[in-house]
C-alpha cells in the first residue's frame, strides 16, 4: 500500500492551523487543507505494514486502538497516492457514513495506532480522509443516490446525532422508509450544538442533511418524542423504533452555592453561542455570522472558570476566549498526564500523554500561560449580594485508596483550600446517561449507569420493536463510536424486519 519506500522518502505533512492570535477573531474552522498533490504524497507514506493496526479498532488495556469503524485505511491511502480519488471515496464510504464529520472532529485513533508512528511520524490519515471526502463533494461523487427499490417497511429514529444519522442512512439505503425525529430546531444532535463551529462548521452538517433528504429520509425537527409526541403513537405508526437520543444528562457539581447565578452547564454555553452565530448566518456563503451580545451566554470581560479537562472543557476555553474573556481557569481533577509515552503505555495502545488542544493553545497565546490547574476541584461557590457567583473556594486533590472499595480515588488534601474570583462558571464534567422521560415513555430498562439496557453486543431493548444506539446505549463516547453503533444497530433492525440483511457494515 502506498509507495514501498514512501515512509522513508517523505516527511509527514498535515493541515496547517491558523495562528492562535489570528483565529480567535472568528468562529470558523481554522485549518488550511493540503493540496491534492501534497495529499497524494502523504498517501505514499502508508508503508504496507503486515498488520494494519490503524483499522483494527480493538480494545487494548481498556482503550481503543485503531479505527472503530474498521476504515480500509491502507487501501484508500494507496488509491490517493495513485491518483484514484473516486475509488478512494468508494472504499471510504464502505465503512464510514460520514467522513465529512470524522475528518474534522475525530481524535484520529487510526494515527495513534499507525505502524509508521512506532519509530517516526504517523501517516496523516485524518487529513487524507478530509481530502477524499471534500474532493468527492467537489467532483459530484457524494451526490444523492436514492434507493431504487422500497421495502414498504417504516422506521422511526429518535435523535439525529451521529448514531441516529448512521441508522437512518443505512436503513434508507436498504429501502426502508425512515423518519428522523429531533427535538432541536435543526438536525445534527451533538454535532450541531455540542461541537463548536471552529471544529465543525454547521453548513457541513446541512450539506449532508440535504443529501439524505434527497435520498428519501424525512426529518421532523422541533418534536420532543416522549413529550410532544407519545411513544404509543410512534409504535402505532412505525414498524420499528430506534432510540438514539445521546447521553443527555450533564454531570453536576453539588457543592454549597451551586444555585448562584452565572453557573452553567458547558453544553448550554456552547449551544447558545452556536445558535447566536447562525441567527446571523451569511445566506449567500452559508457561513456563520457574528453573534450579537445579549443573544448568548457571554464570557466577555469576565473571569471564567471551566470545570472539566476533556474535549468539552477545551471547547469552552476556546469559545470563552473568542467572546473576550478577561481570564480563563480550567480545573482538572486528575494529575497531569506525562508529556511522552510511559514504558507501561507502549504502542499500539492509545497514548496516555498530555495533550494541549486548540483552546489551551489560544489561552497560552492570549494570557501567557496554560489555563489548566490539575488535581483541583471546587469546594464552594460564593455569591454576591445579588446572588451572582463572584468567587469559588478550590481544594487540592491527591490519589488515595478508598478503604471501603479498595479503589483509587482523588481525595481532598486537608488545609489546601484557596479562593479565586470568577463571574462565569462552566461545568464540563461529562454526562451521566439517558434522560428518563424518554426511557420511561417507551418502557425500556436502563442499567446502573442509566444507559439503555440490551444484551451484550446487541441493540434490541427490553421493549418489543424498540432498538437503541450511540451514547444512549454505550454512554458518553466519540463520534466515531456513535457511527459504528448506528451501523450495527441498522443491521440488527434490518434483520428483524426482513429476516436477513444485505447491509455490509465492515
Amino acid at each position: 500500500m502506498g509507495k514501498v519506500t514512501g515512509f522513508m522518502e517523505y516527511e509527514r505533512q498535515d493541515k496547517q492551523a491558523e495562528a492562535p492570535v489570528e483565529r480567535i477573531r472568528h468562529y470558523n474552522e481554522f485549518h488550511t487543507p493540503l493540496s491534492k498533490e501534497e495529499q497524494e504524497i502523504q498517501g505514499a507514506r502508508c508503508m504496507a505494514c503486515g498488520v494494519p493496526f490503524c483499522q483494527a479498532g480493538q480494545m487494548i488495556m481498556g482503550m481503543a486502538s485503531g479505527c472503530p469503524l474498521h476504515n480500509l485505511i491502507p487501501e484508500w491511502n494507496d488509491l490517493i497516492y495513485r491518483g484514484n480519488w473516486k475509488e478512494a471515496y468508494d472504499r471510504l464510504k464502505k465503512t464510514n457514513n460520514f467522513p465529512e464529520f470524522t475528518a474534522r472532529v475525530c481524535p484520529a485513533l487510526c494515527e495513534a495506532a499507525c505502524t509508521c508512528g512506532l519509530n517516526g511520524d504517523a501517516v496523516s490519515t485524518k487529513a487524507n480522509e478530509y481530502g477524499i471526502i471534500e474532493n468527492a463533494y467537489e467532483m459530484g461523487y457524494a451526490d444523492a443516490k436514492p434507493p431504487k427499490v422500497r421495502t414498504g417497511k417504516t422506521v422511526a429514529v429518535v435523535g439525529s446525532g451521529p448514531s441516529g444519522l448512521a441508522v437512518a442512512d443505512l436503513l434508507n439505503k436498504r429501502g426502508h422508509k425512515v423518519t428522523v425525529f429531533e427535538r432541536e430546531d435543526k438536525p445534527g444532535g451533538l454535532l450541531r450544538y455540542g461541537i463548536p463551529n471552529m471544529k465543525l462548521e454547521k453548513q457541513i452538517i446541512d450539506r449532508k442533511i440535504r443529501i439524505m433528504e434527497e435520498e428519501g429520509i424525512t426529518f421532523v425537527t422541533g418534536c420532543n418524542v416522549g413529550r410532544d409526541k407519545k411513544a404509543a403513537s410512534l409504535l402505532k405508526e412505525f414498524d420499528r423504533i430506534v432510540l438514539a437520543c445521546g447521553a443527555s444528562n450533564p454531570r453536576d457539581i453539588k457543592v454549597p452555592g451551586r444555585d448562584a447565578k452565572g453557573i452553567y452547564f458547558a453544553v448550554d454555553f456552547l449551544k447558545s453561542t452556536t445558535k447566536a452565530l447562525w441567527n446571523h448566518a451569511d445566506a449567500k456563503e452559508e457561513r456563520a455570522g457574528k453573534p450579537k451580545e445579549g443573544e448568548y451566554i457571554s464570557a466577555k470581560g469576565k473571569r471564567v472558570m471551566v470545570i472539566g479537562g476533556g474535549d468539552t472543557g477545551n471547547d469552552c476555553v476556546g469559545t470563552a476566549i473568542r467572546h473576550g474573556a478577561k481570564s480563563v481557569l480550567q480545573l482538572e481533577m486528575m494529575p497531569k498526564a506525562p508529556d511522552e509515552r510511559a514504558d507501561t503505555n507502549p504502542w499500539p495502545e492509545w497514548p496516555k500523554v498530555c495533550k494541549t488542544d486548540y483552546g489551551q493553545q489560544e489561552a497560552i497565546a492570549v494570557f501567557g500561560h496554560d489555563p489548566r490547574v490539575y488535581q483541583t476541584t471546587v469546594k464552594e461557590f460564593v455569591k454576591d449580594k445579588n446572588g451572582n457567583v463572584c468567587k469559588a473556594v478550590l481544594v487540592k486533590l491527591e490519589p488515595k485508596k478508598d478503604e471501603k472499595t479498595g479503589r483509587m480515588i482523588m481525595a481532598e488534601v486537608k488545609g489546601s483550600e484557596y479562593t479565586v474570583e470568577t463571574e462565569l462558571v462552566l461545568i464540563a464534567a461529562g454526562f451521566l446517561g439517558s434522560e428518563n422521560y424518554v426511557t420511561k415513555a417507551f418502557g425500556v430498562k436502563v442499567n446502573e449507569r442509566t444507559n439503555v439496557a440490551t444484551k451484550p453486543g446487541e441493540y434490541l431493548t427490553t421493549a418489543d420493536r424498540v432498538f437503541t444506539a450511540g451514547d444512549m446505549h454505550r454512554g458518553q463516547s466519540l463520534v466515531v463510536w456513535a457511527i459504528r453503533e448506528g451501523r450495527e444497530a441498522a443491521q440488527e433492525v434490518d434483520i428483524s424486519l426482513m429476516g436477513y440483511t444485505n447491509l455490509n457494515i465492515q
